[in-house]
């Protein structure tokens, strides 16, 4: 790993809560899709589970800002154990209900409560953030965490498809679990590193962070981004069945993120002068241009070639994003708007899901990579109607007012 890197690690607990951060958001990748291969193995019925991730994805929707809104208030510790325990006991019951083949309804209810599961995601980042705030370190750092999620959808699909085709249908969710109670947990042990609570009394920012012009249109455009994300594990899944070779849609899939992972390396070790807003709308276009390839595919090398080329442009995007949550919202409710990003995501995974499981079912896996297609369409069209928003940094609030224009001044895209 180059220098820049290694030099992160400097600070104390780093590589602790860093390596808690990488088990914890194991899951990401592995529930959904490990319950859309296990409901279709247990079932074969891709439209059922579509919309059982698609639930998932939505109840995390809903749930993950409020977890965080409370974690920027009481502390990660005081919130994310409880949390996840609701998220485990969740689980296990959709478990022992697509085992034992119990109805859909139970299922629902099941796939809703994991949704209270925690954005380790941006637990992990509003670590790097207390550490490195105002530095150029930081870009490294949110750099480096774009690169651990990739290296997760790497790694996670392959082990959640490969455990539950290989071994039992429910052994990919099962492990997602222990992962996730394993990574909180210990992160949670943390606490040197843990950054302060900020009661809303104490600094008199009551409101959502969703307030912020800048932030609305980030939000808006990664639903249609999630959008492309779930219908392209969705297809890919029912595709590589298609072709008699369902194990080998893990493979694949961890090509898409592994295209991801090289250019977030790469793009870390760049510092880039001028604003970040228009290299966040060049990464969002090239996003729905790598589409486009996926509706001509015909076999799995092929699928397999054109989804690495497209993930090229997935984490610089993100990279480019959490630099402007910096902006766009108060240091006190940086988790939660780091999290409104992943609720996006989460929301149009849903969507994404969902239809596309519909369109499998109704016309088979080839017409499924038109939807995200069109939400790539839809993503660039946000991007573009919201773009002057995000020319306009948050405005100065309450009492971090000195905390916000040291932020924005020394701002490092």
């Amino acid at each position: 790993m180059p220098s820049p890197y290694l030099a992160l690690f400097a600070a104390p607990g780093s590589k602790g809560f860093s390596a808690a951060g990488f088990l914890g958001r194991m899951p990401l990748s592995m529930m959904g899709i490990g319950v859309v291969t296990m409901v279709s193995q247990l079932t074969g019925r891709y439209g059922l589970a579509g919309a059982l991730s698609a639930t998932i994805a939505l109840a995390a929707a809903v749930a993950g800002p409020q977890v965080s809104r409370l974690v920027d208030q009481y502390g990660q510790r005081r919130v994310l154990r409880p949390a996840t325990l609701i998220a485990l006991l969740s689980a296990a019951g959709l478990l022992f209900a697509a085992h034992y083949g119990w109805p859909d309804w139970t299922l629902y209810v099941f796939s809703a409560g994991i949704g209270c599961v925690p954005s380790i995601g941006a637990m992990i980042r509003s670590r790097w953030a207390e550490l490195y705030r105002g530095t150029p370190q930081l870009h490294t750092a949110y750099s480096f965490e774009s690169v651990v999620d990739e290296i997760c959808f790497i790694f996670g699909p392959i082990i959640s498809i490969g455990l539950s085709t290989a071994w039992f249908p429910e052994a990919g969710p099962l492990l997602a679990a222990c992962f996730l109670a394993v990574g909180v947990f210990w992160l949670t042990a943390q606490r040197a590193t843990e950054p302060a609570p900020h009661p809303r009394e104490k600094h008199g920012d009551g409101g959502s962070a969703l307030r912020s012009p800048g932030l609305q249109v980030l939000v808006a455009t990664f639903v249609a981004t999630g959008a492309i994300f779930g219908a392209v594990d969705v297809v890919t899944v029912a595709f590589a069945d298609e072709q008699g070779h369902k194990g080998a849609a893990s493979v694949v899939l961890a090509l898409y993120a592994a295209g991801s992972c090289a250019a977030g390396l790469v793009f870390g070790l760049l510092h880039f002068k001028g604003a970040p807003e228009p290299r966040w709308l060049l990464g969002i276009c090239a996003m729905a241009v790598s589409m486009i390839p996926l509706l001509l595919v015909g076999n799995l090398p092929f699928l397999a070639v054109a989804l690495f080329v497209a993930g090229l442009a997935i984490a610089p995007t993100m990279i480019t994003t959490m630099s402007l949550i910096e902006q766009h919202v108060p240091r006190a409710q940086l988790t939660e708007g780091m999290t409104w990003i992943s609720t996006g995501l989460a929301v149009g995974v849903a969507l994404g899901s969902s239809v596309a499981g519909w369109v499998i079912d109704a016309a088979g896996a080839r017409a499924g990579y038109g939807v995200p297609a069109v939400s790539g369409a839809v993503a660039v069209a946000v991007g573009f109607l919201g773009y002057r928003r995000l020319k306009r940094p948050a405005p100065r609030r309450g009492g971090t007012v000195g905390q916000h224009s040291e932020r924005e001044e020394r701002h490092v895209a």
